[in-house]
């Protein structure tokens, strides 16, 4: 039952026509405090049609609607409030979320349709830094999103391994590189080569030259230059694959930029075909002048292909494989003019799937308020976080449980859900401040406290006994049970916007919600009394541990039974 779709009902019944059931829907409100009502009806609509107040169109309402499922029905002024049969209504909710399991709040909106998430990404020769977090836990979990609502997710790592950044890096391998420090920890000393690189680039910018030299000579399969290329993307690939088992993070495919190398040569001649190139200082350009966009550049003057040549072809090879319904790009917000011109580019070339792509930008992670760059070398390391993340944790779980089973186990659940949650509870436009010590904390807004709210109730069901089947289960009439019941039935809904709105914070500040709802219960209501509504009561809890456990999951975080 949801209960403003079941009060929209009752409303438009009799309102004979003036307004269609969605109409009521979208109208209806929370009271203001919850001694005013569960929902409200604002009678402002109707009073130019009926010419009649609004006040007393509510009176006249509220006299009609007459229904079991109301304990009662009034004016106040211009609304009408409703006050929910708080028995009825309770036990309904309660056993069909049990009976639902893990399966409460699945949607059948994809009919297992495929979307293609483009995600992570991270460029080969450089340290998986904090700044690819984003990317990677808001597409992951969004791919459990639209899984959730009925889709099918094809989960794809365009990595960058291809570029101009790889002239730089064989140019400062040849002048500076150490082979044997390099073999024995690749990616730092790459990373040191690739900062050392861009400052001596600034006093000499014969350095950039010889970059773009010798990417050309990689494009063009120059043997000394892909023998660095691919021994440098075999390491990565290694120490990415790391992080994403720490993570639990995994991709159908990791083809990358690299891939599209042979496929782009009949892209651009299609584009020629099709009469959209024009030439532009020696380069191959697509005007979009019709759009109020800078022309979108196909080739450079040298013959080198570009960012938008590889993501053109990308988005038709994957169209051809996958037959999409929609494949949404997870990239930083400072790309959305690159998309915008490679989306055109592919209406324009008449493929109308090119409706179905969709950019999913976000902030920074800022470090003291900066963004952080990996030229620069003002980078933090995401695994040293982790590792940090994790160790602090065990730390807390020596203090306050040393002799929990699987230390070590929830240890690594609670510090990589702390990092991923305090991500995912922003909404992904805005910018995250990095903080190790606000991610941790076990109150307030964190990943910790719905981890421990989870496990604080699984152990409520352990002493009490809670059995599955219990049968003699009863309404329950407390404002507490009532809260949290009525934040239990949000959740669907709490799916469906973070679906249409392609945003997991939907998700993360719900749990926090009901984490609040259930605690307040917990603190001031004796749940494992004896008396004949202990397995109702119970039932609230399994109910607030089946939502909880599931809506972390949607966010790519365990949830642990004891802490």
């Amino acid at each position: 039952m949801e209960l403003i779709h079941k009060y929209a009902e009752e409303i438009t019944i009799h309102l004979n026509g003036v307004l269609e059931l969605h109409a009521v829907k979208k109208i209806i409100e929370k009271p203001k405090y919850e001694v005013q009502g569960d929902l409200a009806f604002p009678c402002f609509i109707l009073a130019k049609t009926s010419k009649k107040s609004p006040n007393l169109i509510a009176l006249e309402l509220a006299n009609e609607i007459n229904s079991p499922v109301f304990e009662k029905v009034i004016a106040n002024g211009p609304y009408v409030n409703c006050f929910f049969n708080k028995m009825m209504v309770s036990k309904e909710i309660i056993t069909s979320i049990a009976k639902a399991g893990e399966n409460y709040g699945s949607l059948e909106i994809g009919k297992g349709k495929n979307i293609v998430i483009d995600y992570s990404s991270p460029n080969i020769a450089k340290p998986f830094s904090m700044g690819h977090l984003r990317s990677t836990v808001i597409g992951n979990s969004l791919a459990n999103i639209v899984e959730k609502c009925g889709y099918k997710a094809i989960r794809i790592n365009h990595l960058g391994d291809w570029g101009t950044q790889f002239g730089k890096l064989i140019v400062a391998y040849k002048l500076w590189g150490d082979e044997k420090r390099v073999k024995e920890e690749t990616i730092k000393e790459l990373l040191k080569l690739y900062v050392k690189f861009h400052v001596e680039a600034e006093k000499n910018p014969n350095l950039n030259e010889n970059a773009r030299i010798w990417f050309k000579k990689l494009e063009d399969g120059d043997e000394e230059a892909y023998k660095l290329w691919k021994w440098v993307r075999d390491e990565s690939l290694k120490e990415f694959s790391n992080i994403y088992e720490l993570l639990d993070v995994h991709f159908d495919s990791f083809q990358g930029e690299a891939f599209y190398n042979d496929k782009m040569t009949e892209i651009v001649n299609k584009l020629d075909e099709a009469k959209l190139l024009s030439n532009s200082d020696g380069a191959e350009v697509i005007d979009l002048q019709e759009f109020d966009l800078p022309p979108c550049l196909i080739k450079k003057s040298d013959g080198a292909t570009l960012y938008a040549t590889r993501d053109v072809t990308a988005a038709i090879y994957r169209h051809k494989q996958y037959q999409f319904e929609k494949s949404l790009y997870v990239v930083g917000h400072e790309q959305s003019l690159h998309f915008k011109q490679v989306f055109l580019v592919l209406e324009k070339m008449g493929y109308d799937w090119a409706k179905g792509l969709e950019h999913i930008p976000f902030g920074f992670i800022l470090k003291d308020g900066k963004k952080m760059s990996t030229r620069k070398g003002k980078v933090v390391l995401l695994e040293e976080v982790i590792k940090e993340a994790i160790e602090l944790a065990r730390k807390n779980i020596d203090m306050k449980n040393p002799h929990l089973e699987n230390k070590e186990e929830v240890a690594t659940n609670i510090g990589v859900g702390a990092i991923m949650f305090h991500d995912l509870k922003n909404e992904r436009q805005n910018n995250v401040e990095f903080s190790l010590e606000e991610m941790l904390k076990f109150e307030g807004t964190t990943g910790p406290y719905v981890q421990y709210t989870n496990a604080r109730a699984c152990s409520l069901l352990r002493k009490g006994n809670f059995q599955d089947t219990a049968s003699n289960v009863i309404g329950l009439d407390d404002q507490y049970s009532w809260s949290v019941i009525k934040t239990l039935m949000e959740f669907p809904n709490v799916v469906k916007r973070s679906f249409t709105q392609f945003e997991p914070s939907q998700i993360a500040k719900y749990l926090i919600r009901l984490s609040q709802d259930f605690n307040k219960y917990y603190g001031h209501l004796k749940i494992l009394s004896t008396d004949e509504q202990l397995q109702s009561r119970l039932l609230v809890v399994k109910s607030v541990t089946l939502v909880l456990k599931e809506g972390l999951r949607l966010l790519g975080i365990k949830a642990p039974q004891k802490m």
